[in-house]
């Protein structure tokens, strides 16, 4: 009696599972490369060739190449910083010190070296301010405005317009995380700008239950 083999023949992978795949270790690799080196520092042949792929496949993908990789190096990490902050903020029931919460989990995912360099460093210069103004704080706003508003809902913070306060804020938290970037002793700037934020918020808030 034949014995066949018991593992199944992998299926070819579809065009479109295979593009994923592209894009995804194009978007590794240069993630590591810029975090590493900078933007200025990395070329489109050393991209390529970490990962696995061929130049012409970046330039399928990303028409405008190593900016327009960059810009999707941004966004991933944009996101991931911002979901990041959501998990610590939710996890508070006080919905002012939520913001608090998450005004710190932002500023101590600045202190690692790939926020600071990609999102904070190079991010403005390679893909000008309003670019990466709504790449690194696009969804980042909307929710901070959102978190603003539950904690006026709630009593928390004195009443006054969400929208307007999330771009001032926003506005501080991007430049407190610019200054710990910068700062030759960054945990020294890290903790000196937790300070300031959090009597910022305090200036805000509503009475204390």
């Amino acid at each position: 009696m034949d014995v066949k083999d018991s593992d199944p023949t992998p299926e070819p992978r579809t065009k479109a599972a295979q593009s994923e795949a592209t894009t995804a270790a194009l978007i590794a690799a240069a993630r590591a490369l810029f975090a590493e080196r900078g933007y200025a520092g990395v070329g489109t042949e050393e991209i390529v060739q970490r990962a696995g792929v061929t130049r012409g496949a970046l330039y399928h993908h990303f028409k405008g190449g190593k900016e327009d990789l960059f810009q999707a190096v941004l966004v991933q990490l944009a996101t991931e910083t911002t979901e990041r902050v959501m998990r610590a903020a939710l996890a508070v029931d006080d919905p002012f010190e939520a913001l608090i919460v998450g005004a710190n989990a932002f500023l101590d995912a600045c202190t690692t070296t790939e926020v600071q360099r990609i999102m904070l460093v190079d991010g403005p210069s390679v893909l000008g301010w309003d670019v990466w103004r709504e790449a690194d704080s696009g969804q980042a706003l909307e929710l901070l405005e959102a978190a603003l508003q539950r904690a006026m809902d709630a009593g928390r913070m004195i009443p006054q317009p969400s929208r307007p306060l999330a771009h001032v804020l926003i506005g501080a938290l991007d430049e407190a995380a610019m200054v710990v970037a910068r700062a030759d002793d960054r945990q020294a700037a890290r903790a000196e700008m937790g300070g300031t934020l959090r009597r910022l918020f305090d200036g805000l808030r509503g009475p204390v239950l």
